[in-house]
């Protein structure tokens, strides 16, 4: 079977998962409160760093992404779903890379337009705390935080293939981005610059403080996740469905 049947029958799967649109719905509304909020709290400190300031609701929102992510691998192994998936494409790797492609999509433009309203919502609340922002800066970040987004998303996609569960996926990189980054952080000190949440995180900041600049800290995170997703096809071409 050619690629595109497979991915588009993947994307219908995606959208006909009730609580898959509702996480990108999620993404979008979390975002975007969040970084109104610290954007009208930000104008009163004029140490932060607005752009990071702006954006910084992506912290909870990128929790949306990664249960989109994990949830949409996770439903292949409900009631037998991947053995019907693998039955109609019995080339596991062209499935694989069809299913991530349909997680990727969706989550890059949902990003994108989130990344964009967060900005605007942010800058209302920053005033001239802003002023200083270039169009250029403000640009990469929004096309960086997109993308990040993204990344992670695709991350849990491989997590959830290789555990075969959302709930372990979504149990293990929660407590990860919302504790267990920042404790090690504390610790670890220029080391937690390579974690993947930490170092995709660089590309929304004016002017990045760790060992990371924007693209190369993106680029980190893409390795943690093609290093998830290449475990998980490992995983799906070696376990029975």
């Amino acid at each position: 079977m050619q690629f595109a049947p497979v991915l588009h029958a993947e994307w219908l799967k995606i959208r006909t998962v009730r609580s898959l649109p509702g996480a990108l719905c999620a993404l979008f509304a979390v975002t975007t409160a969040f970084s109104a909020v610290a954007g009208a709290d930000g104008a009163s400190d004029p140490e932060s760093d607005p752009l990071f300031t702006a954006l910084s609701g992506v912290a909870p929102g990128q929790i949306a992404a990664v249960s989109f992510g994990a949830m949409a691998v996770a439903s292949e192994y409900h009631d037998g779903a991947l053995r019907l998936s693998l039955g109609a494409v019995p080339q596991r790797g062209r499935w694989f890379a069809a299913k991530a492609t349909a997680i990727a999509l969706p989550v890059l433009l949902v990003g994108l337009l989130t990344a964009l309203a967060a900005l605007l919502a942010a800058r209302a609340g920053l005033g001239g705390a802003a002023s200083g922002l270039g169009t250029a800066e403000q640009v990469r970040a929004v096309v960086g935080c997109a993308v990040y987004l993204t990344l992670m998303a695709l991350l849990a996609a491989g997590l959830a293939t290789l555990l075969r569960s959302g709930v372990a996926t979504l149990s293990v990189l929660i407590p990860f981005i919302l504790v267990v980054s920042f404790v090690i952080g504390d610790a670890a000190g220029t080391a937690a610059d390579f974690l993947p949440d930490r170092a995709g995180q660089a590309v929304l900041r004016q002017t990045p403080e760790g060992t990371l600049g924007p693209w190369t800290g993106l680029a980190v995170t893409a390795l943690w996740t093609a290093a998830a997703l290449l475990a998980g096809a490992w995983s799906l071409r070696r376990r029975d469905a």
